[in-house]
């Protein structure tokens, strides 16, 4: 089969400006014409095999971004964005919305940015939230949705952050990394304390006291000394990112500094060379690198998703975690599964099952639309309270791959992947899942016309042409 052309012209505009260089002087360094590297970069010509040796050979580019980064994951943004009713009359052709992914990603952003401010503002008037009376109603996304997509186009890896974190982890020694920060912080003057409270973590700046609750797993103890550690001992680092990021409010700022501290955490509790190894070795068993690195089952499948250093990229993972009603409370993904920006999970995903089986992981062949087939695990990781009679708090998470990868997971042990029956169908959201058979489906399909007959009924109201 022959290689599939690659058109990558905004990501070699992206590399040519990082690099402060000019059109002249990055087509000489490439070894081509000026025009040619115009053509490339306005995506009228693939990207030649030429180009790509000398983007590794010249400035060590990891040469896999080519084919990857924002593009996919925009094209899903942006088609879920279209399938919000008030562009139901004439909604563009998935061809035009990855040729807009492509060529012009900073327009796609644009859109995807006012779509949710005129979603948060239809939200505000449907809930008499009196919204447009307020000095604050500004048209801009909420602090938290603005963060969780930083992360999201950051492919939830921040190599500055990641390295410093595994710089840090080399110093542990045989005391362990949790020895390590209370070290570090005693250090800076700072007395570590425990305390019978619901307060995880409390630090009391003048007294130069870090209380953190007894209560909590030894785990989550230690995540929280990190993260102490990351918030003092890294925050020129954090600042430096957070001005890089340019986020549109100060609520937005301070959210983000909590993430990348807590990135921090979980890169120093399983710092990545290490952690890596440990994955491959292992076979992706998430019980056996929990134990090796004192972490939690979630903590580990997240790391897990957060591997792509370029260079030494693990497995692409997709990670999600959703409450017992559904709601998605995080989510990333390296894969080209790429998830509801609004609303809940698909029903057909075992992640819902997972609060029937605690303890248990449930593994899944999964197949979205798009005929992309997936090996998903699954388990509820819900966190109690910590004495008697105090709320739990009740989640799921699951953890995927594409299954070219399944043989390499402890989990795809067992599994025929090679027959197509043992696939379920899943999708992202209703209203642009293209299944028209699905027992399940809550909303109509967008881009599907309905035939309604009252002398007849199915499974759903309507059949789906």
């Amino acid at each position: 089969m022959a290689n599939p052309r690659i058109y990558a012209g905004a990501k070699l505009r992206e590399t040519r400006r990082r690099l402060g260089l000019t059109q002249k002087d990055f087509a000489g360094k490439l070894g081509v014409s000026l025009p040619y590297l115009n053509q490339m970069e306005n995506n009228k010509r693939p990207v030649s095999t030429t180009v790509v040796l000398a983007l590794a050979q010249e400035f060590g580019f990891d040469v896999t971004e080519l084919a990857s980064g924002d593009s996919e994951r925009l094209v899903s943004d942006m088609r879920e964005a279209m399938a919000d009713p008030v562009f139901a009359d004439d909604p563009p052709p998935l061809a035009d919305l990855r040729l807009t992914a492509s060529n012009a990603p900073g327009l796609a952003r644009a859109f995807l940015e006012l779509h949710r401010a005129y979603r948060e503002t239809h939200e505000r008037l449907a809930s008499l939230d009196e919204a447009l009376g307020r000095e604050d109603a500004r048209m801009q996304a909420s602090p938290w949705d603005e963060v969780r997509d930083f992360f999201h186009y950051c492919d939830n890896y921040i190599d500055a952050v990641d390295r410093a974190a595994e710089h840090f982890a080399q110093g542990a020694g045989t005391g362990g990394i949790a020895a390590h920060a209370v070290q570090a912080l005693r250090g800076e003057g700072i007395t570590v304390q425990e305390d019978d409270t619901e307060i995880l973590r409390r630090f009391d700046a003048q007294a130069r006291v870090l209380t953190l609750s007894a209560r909590v797993a030894p785990e989550t103890r230690t995540f929280q000394l990190l993260l102490q550690v990351a918030l003092l001992k890294q925050d020129q680092l954090l600042e430096a990112m957070l001005d890089l990021a340019r986020f549109q409010s100060d609520e937005a700022r301070a959210i983000a500094k909590i993430g990348l501290a807590n990135y921090f955490a979980g890169a120093a509790l399983m710092p990545y060379g290490a952690f890596l190894a440990a994955a491959r070795e292992t076979r992706h068993d998430l019980e056996r690198l929990a134990q090796l690195f004192g972490a939690s089952i979630e903590q580990v499948a997240h790391r897990l998703s957060t591997l792509q250093r370029p260079g030494a990229k693990g497995i692409p993972f997709f990670f999600v975690r959703v409450d017992q009603a559904g709601t998605i409370t995080k989510r990333h993904s390296a894969t080209r599964l790429q998830f509801a920006r609004f609303g809940g999970a698909c029903p057909l995903w075992n992640v819902h099952r997972a609060f029937e089986t605690p303890g248990r992981f449930l593994r899944q062949l999964a197949e979205t639309p798009d005929g992309v087939r997936y090996l998903s695990i699954a388990r509820d990781v819900s966190k109690p309270g910590g004495h008697f009679g105090a709320p739990v708090r009740r989640f799921a998470i699951a953890l995927g791959c594409e299954v070219a990868h399944a043989g390499q997971l402890v989990y795809g042990d067992g599994l025929d992947v090679g027959d197509k029956q043992n696939f379920e169908p899943i999708g992202i959201s209703c209203r642009i899942c293209e299944r028209v058979n699905c027992h399940q489906r809550a909303v109509p399909p967008l881009e599907r016309r309905l035939s309604i007959d009252a002398d007849r009924r199915g499974v759903l109201p309507y059949e789906v042409g």
